[in-house]
Formats: C-alpha cells, sequence, structure tokens
C-alpha cells in the first residue's frame, strides 16, 4: 500500500475502508476475506474513538502496553463482554500477572524468562491464553524477538517445557526492507512447526501480508488517525 492512509472519516469510516481493502487483497490471491482478522490497534486512543468502532460492530483491538489497556479497557469490557483484546507490545516479566488477567491473547512472547512467567501465572489464573511467538525476521539488535534461526527450538520449548498454547507468529519488519519477504519467511516458520496463525502487517502494508498467508493484521493509524495521547 505505499504510506500509510490518511483517515479522513473519523474511526468509523477508517474501519470500513480498511475492511474493504483487506477484503480486495484477500480476494486477490483467492482467499476468504472472513479467515482474516482485523486487529484494531487503539493504543493512545482513548474510550471517544473506541466506541465508534465498537459501534460498528469491531470486537477485536489491540494494545501496546499493559498499563494504558488496564486504564480504559475494564470499563469498556462491561458493556461488549465479547471484546477479544490482544496484547502486541512489549511485555516485562513484572506486568505478566496483569497481563494475563486483562488480555485474551498475548502476541510477544519472545524470550525464554518471559514463556516461563507466562506459564506460572496462566496456572495460578487457570487462565490458559493462546499466545504468539514474536520473530525478529530482520534480526534487528534494537528490536525484540526470536531470531528466524532459534524459532523452531523456541517454539518446541514454548510448547514442551513450558506448556503454552502457541498458536502463531508474529513480526514487525524492517521499515527500510521490502515487507513481503519477512511476510514470505514467518509464513514457512508457521508451516514449519504446524501453527495456524499469522499476525503480520500494519497499516502501510496490511494487503502484502495478507497476500502471504496473514491471519492477523494490525491497524491503527488507518483507522484512528494519528496516534495522540490519552486524555
Amino acid at each position: 500500500m505505499g504510506d500509510d492512509p490518511i483517515n479522513l472519516a473519523g474511526p468509523a469510516g477508517g474501519l470500513m475502508a480498511v475492511r474493504d481493502a483487506m477484503a480486495a487483497a484477500a480476494h486477490s490471491v483467492n482467499r476468504d476475506a472472513h479467515t482474516i482478522s482485523l486487529i484494531a490497534v487503539s493504543k493512545t486512543h482513548g474510550p471517544d474513538d473506541i466506541l465508534p468502532i465498537l459501534g460498528a460492530g469491531q470486537r477485536l483491538f489491540g494494545e501496546n502496553r499493559v498499563q494504558e489497556a488496564a486504564s480504559k479497557w475494564p470499563t469498556l469490557k462491561k458493556n461488549y463482554p465479547d471484546v477479544e483484546l490482544h496484547l502486541i507490545g512489549p511485555l516485562q516479566t513484572n506486568k505478566v500477572a496483569e497481563a494475563v488477567a486483562l488480555f485474551d491473547v498475548i502476541e510477544t512472547v519472545d524470550r525464554e524468562k518471559l514463556a516461563a512467567a507466562l506459564s506460572l501465572a496462566m496456572k495460578k489464573q487457570a487462565r490458559w491464553l493462546p499466545v504468539f511467538l514474536q520473530i525478529n525476521t530482520g534480526e534487528e539488535p534494537q528490536k525484540a524477538g526470536i531470531a528466524p534461526q532459534d524459532a523452531d527450538a523456541f517454539i518446541a520449548r514454548c510448547r514442551d517445557v513450558h506448556g503454552l498454547r502457541v498458536t502463531g507468529l508474529m513480526c514487525i519488519p524492517p521499515v527500510d526492507e521490502e515487507a513481503a519477504l519477512h511476510f514470505a519467511l514467518l509464513a514457512t516458520l508457521a508451516r514449519r512447526n504446524q501453527l495456524p496463525h499469522l499476525s503480520m502487517g500494519m497499516s502501510g502494508d496490511f494487503d502484502k501480508a495478507i497476500r502471504h498467508g496473514a491471519t492477523h493484521v494490525r491497524v491503527g493509524t488507518a483507522i484512528f488517525g494519528d496516534r495522540r495521547p490519552l486524555s
């Protein structure tokens, strides 16, 4: 898609435009659009921005920070109990218990210590959340995630040692490289490990991600417009 699309119609209009673009991308590769889930990334946006999206039927949302999500989603979930909330940002081990209680899916499992902490918290809370493992497909030193060459072993440890419900992989490609190459790599790793879900693609490239097998795309700016601090 190139540059991030500009949302001129407000969140509800942005949501409709993204859904249409997702359907077109799916159609271009003979995929059923209903098999691709849109994660509306609501980080930095408050209830006034989120409520129109909920009113339009969106029930899958992504947040980057545990503390921010805890400030708005418990109240929203009381009125919309069928919301599914994904953690798509880095998770510190001291926030694991709170994350397990608040979120429905953790997408950013990226190290052994975190896998162990999540397993312990889930046992204590009897809440076995599905998790995605974050793969650093570009092997960028400043970015979280498991290196591709270590992915198979890490997937096996998360399953067999920590007992986690590993259902997919996620990635954030380098901004200066062709995203499609990274999406293809993630899809290869998922197939090899019999993982059904791929969380990849954001506002500027979700169409490419869909063409490479994404089952979840994480879209914020194209729906909500530019990020802004919570009031």
